[in-house]
């Protein structure tokens, strides 16, 4: 039995998508960045803890898969904005250039020991911004889409229009690398995972 440490519907809706059968089960662990910690250790520590937690109470018999998203800009990761303010800061910072979307991932299962085993990757993906003029970027967050995301911008949704090209996995953008879950499941099967 998989279980999502994760309320993402987005996430829930790429597994989905890709035919992996899961229950959905969000853990609340501090996503608090550690003083220079960089942006790849922050979201593999997250996936990890989030995956762990939920792990803690599961049956026996479950894989846990736990994420984090995080947008990059000089080194520099953006959470989701705290208010329109926030996140008028963060598209103004992402226009115009490039930045890097990292999404952490963690497979956690139990051993016959009662153990936790734990693989843990990072996912990174680079995304071309266009220039947003103040009336976009307004109108953009009047729209609501911005404020529960990572970098304050949705791919899948109407910000697909400022961005022209990604290099890299499309769906890390979106919050989950579903190829590199899909081989990390397949791994921990081959470690004694019940999947």
């Amino acid at each position: 039995m998989l279980i999502l440490a994760s309320q993402s519907p987005r996430r829930s809706q790429l597994l989905r998508n890709a035919g992996i059968s899961f229950t959905a089960q969000p853990a609340d662990i501090d996503e608090t960045q550690f003083a220079e910690e960089n942006a790849a250790d922050y979201v593999r520590r997250l996936a990890r803890g989030k995956a762990l937690t939920i792990l803690s109470n599961a049956a026996a018999d479950a894989v846990v898969l736990g994420a984090d998203t995080t947008v990059v800009v000089d080194g520099a990761a953006l959470g989701k904005p705290a208010d329109a303010r926030d996140a008028r800061r963060m598209l103004q910072l992402l226009g115009g250039r490039r930045h890097e979307v990292m999404t952490g991932v963690c497979v956690a299962w139990k051993n016959p020991r009662g153990e936790a085993e734990v693989l843990v990757e990072c996912e990174v993906t680079e995304v071309e911004f266009c220039q947003m003029s103040d009336e976009e970027i307004a109108g953009y967050i009047a729209s609501g889409e911005p404020m529960d995301k990572a970098g304050a911008y949705g791919i899948q949704g109407l910000a697909s229009r400022w961005i022209p090209r990604v290099n890299g996995c499309y769906f890390n953008i979106v919050g989950l690398p579903v190829a590199r879950v899909s081989q990390m499941l397949k791994e921990a099967r081959q470690r004694g995972a019940h999947l």
